[in-house]
């Protein structure tokens, strides 16, 4: 097709043939690159990314105390439902992007081609850095999570211990950068982490599912777990408002979508496979999610004890209201603390692959050397570590702030979403003609549903700057 291309940083016109090769015998990718990276995915191997990336029911489970405050369980069940249809019209309009340009870069790269030659540059160097840092964002979080998981899970069979932040954030280094080191050093078995990631967010979801549903020997009303918004908001704000920023948690339960299309050039079958894994996630991460949080609010028994101090790890006192056994509720710990192994691994490979596409196109400091890929190791060791280290200075921030897991959590939402917008608009303004159909197209559809993507964008984000 003929497009606006990135090319070695530089936007130029002039025809992209996927699976063309270079005189040296370098295939070239959609974005106008050579191959540099082995297309090592399948479909499978992509949703499983996807889905442990996504990590729905561990991590809606593990940021509960993002939103237990706006409605209690109803606001996080309800918001969540929300959440799932929103990120559905977001993801609609990133498979399209995706079928039809898959790159490594992503939304920076779709930014740079629907701003067109004028604008595309600097349109694709903001979207790309707004975006990767909405990703350091995330990737702290989901750090945070499989450190409160780790402590919690030493706190349930120690009597008399009580974690501090720092016991949290000790924990947060050694994850982030054992997490590292098996993205530099065991890049070809990172397939098989996701796999067993799979495994553990379906199979350990539904162990997990089944036990917190039979284990409590009361189970809370059903009038509490569906009808119970107004007397556990606790926010300050009116009911409205509450529900449209407890949609936060529902948002950072489903909200990684673009994940996987930084695999775009380690993927076989890109244009067909990245829509796939895309609504494969979100349907898979959403049943488990919505299914995980009804048991949870049937297993609450006191719910003032969660809201009196959210900015523990709820989810530990959930399971011991449900189970009553300290050993069940280590176990249930140590389901999320594997899950969420895997799931850094998958986020810090994505995070460095799009730092590693951004220095590929000069658009960061120091790009010659970023951009580099180990010969040896098959992956890009430089910028895996200045990922891990940036991660490792945004992890401190709960240690001064009682509200730094809700900040990182917000932040991630915000800035990605942004991130999304800007070639969403782009390609409205230029009337998406800057893209040729992939095979997967919302042909008639494409102005409404990127129109309502856009709107639905500004409202949510909005309405999660509102948190307090």
């Amino acid at each position: 097709m003929e497009v606006e291309k990135v090319n070695g940083g530089i936007l130029e016109k002039g025809d992209i043939t996927e699976g063309e090769t270079t005189e040296q015998g370098s295939v070239i990718n959609a974005s106008g690159h050579t191959d540099q990276l082995t297309r090592q995915y399948g479909l499978v191997g992509l949703t499983g990314i996807a889905v442990t990336v996504n990590n729905a029911w561990v991590v809606l489970g593990s940021s509960i105390s993002v939103s237990i405050l706006s409605g209690g369980i109803s606001g996080v069940i309800y918001g969540l439902i929300v959440a799932v249809i929103y990120y559905t019209f977001i993801g609609l309009s990133i498979s399209e992007f995706a079928s039809s340009c898959p790159s490594s870069g992503g939304v920076y790269h779709w930014a740079t081609i629907a701003a067109g030659p004028k604008w595309g540059r600097v349109t694709g160097f903001y979207t790309g850095w707004i975006n990767f840092y909405g990703w350091m964002f995330g990737l702290a979080s989901l750090v945070q999570v499989a450190a409160n998981a780790g402590v919690q899970c030493y706190a349930t069979l120690t009597p008399g211990f009580s974690p501090s932040a720092w016991h949290v954030y000790v924990a947060y280094l050694i994850v982030i950068w054992l997490s590292a080191f098996v993205v530099i050093f065991s890049n070809r078995l990172v397939p098989y982490t996701q796999k067993l990631g799979l495994f553990l967010v379906v199979a350990g979801g539904l162990v997990t599912i089944i036990i917190v549903a039979v284990m409590p020997s009361k189970h809370a009303s059903s009038d509490f777990v569906w009808n119970s918004f107004h007397e556990n908001n606790l926010t300050g704000w009116n009911d409205g408002v509450a529900f449209m920023v407890g949609i936060l948690n529902g948002a950072f339960t489903i909200g990684t979508l673009d994940a996987i299309t930084h695999m775009a050039e380690e993927t076989k079958n890109p244009k067909k496979d990245l829509p796939r894994a895309i609504f494969l996630y979100i349907s898979i991460g959403g049943v488990y999610a919505l299914a995980f949080a009804i048991v949870l609010g049937y297993a609450i028994s006191d719910l003032s004890v969660l809201q009196g101090n959210s900015n523990t790890f709820p989810l530990a006192g959930i399971y011991h209201q449900a189970t009553g056994s300290a050993a069940a509720t280590f176990a249930l710990l140590f389901i999320i603390l594997i899950s969420s192994l895997c799931c850094v691994i998958g986020t810090v490979l994505t995070n460095c692959r799009t730092y590693w596409s951004l220095a590929r196109d000069q658009a960061v400091p120091f790009s010659n050397y970023f951009s580099r890929v180990s010969a040896k190791l098959g992956t890009p060791v430089e910028s895996t570590l200045f990922v891990a280290v940036i991660a490792s200075g945004i992890g401190a921030i709960p240690l001064g702030s009682s509200v730094g897991f809700s900040n990182l959590t917000g932040s991630f939402i915000i800035i990605t979403t942004v991130s999304y917008a800007i070639p969403i608009v782009s390609n409205v303004l230029s009337g998406r003609k800057r893209f040729s159909p992939g095979p997967f197209h919302l042909k008639n559809f494409g102005y409404w549903i990127n129109g309502l993507t856009i709107l639905l964008i500004v409202v949510f984000d909005v309405f999660f700057c509102f948190r307090k």
